[in-house]
């Protein structure tokens, strides 16, 4: 196998090391206001084997450049909301970490949680479950 250049290992804290990072107990502070706007990346089954943050938007990673760029056929209104603040986030962290740089290269200011969902649950944020 050829020798990367550089390990998702790295793309990550290079990532984390010029991003806004927000802390578990600081998100579920957050989680009921309405200047906030929490955003998962996950897949939707992830979302729907384990729940998700009540009040979320279900962004697929996959699409997320495309839907915030107002210029893109596919943009969502939700992105273009002046004077909030938006919080992206996965399983674990490394997936909204490298979301949240790309974001920022293309001049879209976004924190994402730091250590994910698993560590929402584990810390006792609400979780919505759909049958």
């Amino acid at each position: 196998m050829t020798q990367l250049k550089k390990t998702a290992a790295q793309m990550v804290q290079e990532a984390r090391d010029r991003i806004e990072e927000i802390e578990t107990p600081d998100l579920i502070g957050m989680v009921d206001d309405p200047n906030v706007v929490i955003v998962d990346i996950r897949d939707v089954r992830e979302r729907q084997r384990t729940g998700f943050i009540p009040g979320s938007f279900h962004a697929p990673r996959g699409m997320i450049e495309f839907w915030v760029d107002p210029d893109s056929p596919y943009h969502k209104d939700i992105f273009a909301q002046d004077g909030k603040k938006f919080v992206f986030h996965c399983a674990s962290g490394w997936r909204s970490a490298l979301t949240v740089a790309t974001l920022q290269d293309m001049g879209f200011e976004a924190a994402h949680l730091k250590d994910g969902f698993g560590s929402w649950e584990k810390s006792g944020g609400p979780v919505e479950k759909k049958d």
